[in-house]
């Protein structure tokens, strides 16, 4: 948790954004949800935007703000004797409120008396899209059924440049998602079970921080981009791709994918396709600055992939010609990046195209480019992944070269020659 300072400053940042609107934002905090049976619980976690303007990372709170009077009330209930038995003694309602500057509570029942209220007396009640089953219900329940787009775009404006205090816990995540891979790449070895490093990477994760950002893709079959598979022995020759991060106990997250031969070196036809995703890396970098739109750094990312890969023989033609076909996508049918922040993909609860593009841009209809997450303009403040690659996937290539999609551009022989079981 931050200073109360920073909370207070954000809400109000919030209230002058919304200026002239009518009405009262709620905000509601997640619940701690059964695995099986109500007292064995999935492992918390709290809404990121609740944590933002609120800062209690405790379950069941709720909060309002009065949009025209400015008032604020934090809704909670006081533990029992009951949870005090199994919990022990800890701190009231009033004092996590004071502690990010909000003097006013209530019990958590009375948020549903309160927006009533303002229902019945025609007032707007602003939410955001609830993305845990039970808040759902609860604004169902609320009579709440669309979420507030004046307080969505708020949010986004805000959350989408990060404060120094931030970026700080940001530099944290990296360093401990950094911790993590190098675990995984000291610990591949032949004969060993996949899940032995997964296990380990989330341990270092856990004993500094929160724990894994998102479930640790660990894979020899990196064409399989979300494989959560992991009780394959590692076998020589392949290729190791590993998407994961760590999230710090802030809540503040990191993403990272890098890719490591299983045989301790790259052969040949790796080393090629690996050089040629790290050249796209460090163009990225090159070319991230504020005032590019990050949707022409994936667009440069490609375009040099696919001059690789052309002296390489796996695509021919104009290069020009096969940007505007969107040959890349076939070899990256993904964004480039996404934005980071409190959560690893920062804010697409909040609907993906409001958070990464700006109101001049348009999403692509193209396999790939249409994947960018985060197109828009960039400004100080910005934190977003930059994760090139390419892959070789068996059904997709076939079923571009059975439609023909490529317009003659992909040597379909050379790479079912030597690249089709190739992975990514």
């Amino acid at each position: 948790m931050f200073k109360k300072e920073i909370y207070i400053a954000r809400r109000k940042q919030l209230l002058s954004l919304l200026k002239g609107e009518k009405g009262i934002a709620v905000f509601i905090g997640n619940v701690e949800a059964p695995a099986q049976y109500k007292d064995n619980c999935y492992k918390f976690r709290q809404d990121s935007t609740w944590l933002y303007y609120w800062g209690i990372d405790e379950p069941r709170f709720a909060a309002t703000i009065d949009l025209e009077s400015g008032e604020e009330t934090i809704y909670a209930n006081d533990i029992s004797i009951d949870d005090i038995i199994w919990m022990g003694p800890q701190p009231s309602v009033a004092k996590r409120a004071a502690e990010v500057g909000v003097a006013a509570t209530a019990p958590y029942s009375k948020l549903d008396l309160i927006v009533s209220a303002a229902i019945v007396k025609g007032r707007p009640i602003h939410t955001i899209p609830p993305s845990h089953y039970y808040n759902i219900l609860k604004l169902q329940s609320l009579g709440i059924d669309e979420p507030s787009e004046a307080l969505i775009r708020a949010i986004i404006k805000m959350r989408l440049v990060k404060e120094p205090e931030e970026i700080i816990e940001l530099d944290k995540a990296g360093v401990l998602g950094q911790k993590m891979h190098t675990v995984a790449r000291k610990g591949i070895r032949i004969g060993r079970i996949e899940q032995e490093i997964v296990g380990e990477m989330e341990g270092v994760a856990l004993s500094e921080g929160w724990g894994a950002s998102f479930a640790t893709i660990l894979t020899q079959h990196g064409e399989i981009f979300h494989n959560h598979e992991h009780g394959f022995p590692i076998v020589p020759g392949k290729l190791m791709v590993i998407d994961a991060g760590a999230e710090t106990n802030s809540h503040y997250a990191s993403d990272f994918t890098r890719t490591y031969p299983t045989s301790g070196k790259y052969s040949p036809k790796q080393r090629d396709i690996y050089q040629t995703v790290y050249e796209c890396n460090e163009l990225a970098f090159s070319l991230i600055k504020p005032g590019v739109a990050y949707r022409d750094v994936h667009l440069a990312a490609c375009r040099h992939m696919l001059d690789n890969l052309r002296q390489l023989g796996l695509v021919e033609g104009d290069l020009d010609e096969m940007m505007e076909l969107g040959i890349a996508g076939l070899f990256m049918p993904h964004g480039l990046g996404h934005n980071m922040g409190l959560d690893v993909h920062d804010m697409e609860d909040l609907g993906e195209d409001l958070v990464g593009y700006d109101d001049d841009q348009t999403r692509s209809k193209q396999l790939g480019l249409g994947s960018l997450r985060m197109a828009r303009k960039l400004v100080p403040g910005n934190v977003i992944t930059v994760e090139p690659g390419i892959y070789f996937i068996p059904d997709l290539i076939a079923l571009w070269k059975k439609n023909g999609t490529d317009k003659g551009h992909v040597n379909y022989s050379k790479i079912e020659g030597g690249y089709i079981d190739f992975g990514g």
